[in-house]
């Protein structure tokens, strides 16, 4: 039995792993790219945007709302966030369901630190609803995040 549970936990893990592509606009200008608006998605999909965001050379602007998968660029060394943007966590869950699968939770919870680690391990992972915070409670919890000062409105 305890080998069919983890093979359930497993092909429903993997189904959030390979399910909806990520949602966002991006915009390249010279040696920015800026995300707009991202509600996430494919937790394996952003991993290896992130990933290849991260090798562009370029900075990387998070802007608008950034929610669920999206969350795990914030912490890329390259990164900034907006400073009017909100955040959003919440359980990583199969497509259309309210199942939460194992291990998603972990790999995202890798690209956290600080306080967003903590909080994020202490039930965010586990909610299913959104928990939403300013670009400057992101910062608090975070101090290692860069907001992006060129977006100040001055």
């Amino acid at each position: 039995m305890k080998r069919n549970i983890t093979s359930l936990g497993l092909i429903a893990a993997t189904s959030v792993l390979i399910g909806l592509a990520p949602a966002g606009s991006f915009a390249a200008s010279g040696n920015t790219i800026d995300v707009w608006n991202d509600s996430g998605g494919n937790v394996l999909q952003m991993t290896q945007r992130r990933e290849s965001l991260a090798k562009s050379g370029k900075r990387v602007r998070i802007r608008g709302y950034c929610r669920s998968a999206c969350t795990m660029l914030i912490t890329m060394p390259n990164a900034c966030l907006g400073p009017y943007a909100k955040v959003g966590f919440h359980a990583p869950r199969i497509p259309n369901t309210s199942i939460i699968p194992p291990y998603v939770d972990q790999i995202m919870g890798n690209f956290y630190r600080n306080g967003i680690r903590d909080r994020w391990f202490g039930g965010w992972n586990r909610s299913l609803e959104m928990q939403v915070i300013s670009a400057r409670e992101y910062v608090r919890l975070d101090p290692q995040t860069r907001l992006c000062d060129e977006l100040r409105r001055k």
